[in-house]
């Protein structure tokens, strides 16, 4: 998102005390007879901060005049919360410098509290922010983020493990299609065994993703990691929306995965090269949880999403519409990052409410773009 500051006013986020903490959970060495090509970068360790708390910025402050860059210099004008601004006088030169210079995140995020509800009102001054280690340079935007478009992908499990329970993942995909699709919003349907099967690309209309869930037909092995990996990378990183979107995948399986050739952190560290949330919906019903529930749990936690583990293969639909309901209970936040740089490496982040009675759920981090 090409967004600049002209100034830091308003920045009300409150930092944290400065905390280190470990790489990603998803660093991993590649295999060594993958074929699938790998995601750039790996994943590594934060630096350490100062030792000393960082103290809260003030409700307005100027950036140092050393820390201006001629790319900063030329930015239009934008108030310290997200907004429209007029064009600059020089629209038409170059931007892929300034792109590099003026690096934006934008992360949504939901809180809940200890049993799990859904928290809404709060604002930026509850929540602390670490970016690989550091506090953000400047928060630009922050707001109940419940009207962003969806770019929402059903990955349903079709391998002979889940034959008898696949018509209730049909039916609760569909449901789910009628009741969380808006005018803005696009999804797709994709099965997977060994191989990926996509069903209906990107559309508004219902009528078309239920023609592709009837299509679907269960039977083989299952790639789980492969499919991931592959439809992050074909479906999610691909995307050239002009306006911000939320990319979302809804995995519904088992977790077990006996085919691919990709390992779980190769498709882990795609889906956050790709910035997508996955959500998973454990088909497992058994009353306890097996190693591909732990799989399924490690997927939705490092990319921001969460897993959902019905109790009975009916409550599959109760995991669809959890979803339906944290996708419109969100929140988001703008900054740009300290101390970066457009290497290609994994940043943290770590955002977390300063009431400690609220959980907030997020990505683990980002990968910084390339030099160009």
């Amino acid at each position: 998102m090409n967004v600049f500051c002209r100034s830091v006013a308003s920045l009300g986020l409150l930092l944290l005390p400065a905390l280190s903490f470990a790489s990603a959970q998803t660093a991993g060495t590649p295999a060594q007879q993958q074929t699938l090509p790998d995601a750039p970068g790996t994943p590594r360790p934060a630096p350490s901060p100062a030792a000393q708390p960082v103290p809260p910025l003030p409700a307005a402050q100027t950036a140092p005049a050393q820390q201006t860059t001629p790319a900063q210099q030329t930015a239009p004008a934008l108030s310290s919360t997200a907004g429209s601004s007029s064009a600059p006088a020089n629209a038409d030169e170059p931007v892929a410098t300034i792109r590099v210079q003026a690096r934006e995140v934008n992360l949504v995020f939901t809180v809940t509290d200890k049993k799990g509800r859904f928290v809404t009102g709060l604002h930026q001054q509850n929540f602390g922010l670490l970016d690989d280690g550091y506090p953000p340079l400047s928060v630009t935007g922050f707001k109940q983020q419940t009207d962003l478009p969806l770019r929402v992908g059903i990955m349903l499990d079709t391998s002979s493990s889940i034959r008898s329970r696949f018509q209730f993942e049909q039916q609760s995909a569909l449901e789910f299609f009628l009741q969380v699709l808006h005018a803005n919003d696009r999804a797709f349907v994709e099965g997977f065994d060994i191989q990926t099967d996509l069903a209906q690309d990107y559309t508004n209309s219902v009528g078309m993703l239920n023609q592709g869930i009837a299509k679907l037909r269960p039977g083989g092995g299952t790639a789980l990691f492969d499919a991931l990996y592959k439809t992050c990378r074909d479906q999610m990183l691909t995307l050239r929306d002009e306006n911000a979107v939320r990319r979302v995948l809804i995995l519904v399986s088992d977790g077990d995965d006996n085919y691919s050739r990709a390992l779980e952190s190769d498709a882990i560290k795609m889906c956050q090269r790709a910035e997508t949330i996955v959500y998973s919906i454990s088909t497992n019903v058994s009353p306890s949880k097996d190693k591909g529930d732990e799989v399924l749990r490690q997927i939705s936690e490092a990319t921001g999403g969460r897993p959902f583990y019905p109790t009975k293969i009916e409550d599959v639909a109760t995991g669809f519409h959890n979803i339906e309901l944290e996708l419109r209970s969100q929140y988001s936040v703008q900054y740009r990052p300290s101390n970066f740089k457009s290497d290609g490496s994994f940043r943290t982040i770590y955002l977390t409410a300063l009431d400690p009675r609220y959980h907030v759920s997020t990505r683990k981090g980002y990968f910084a773009p390339r030099p160009q």
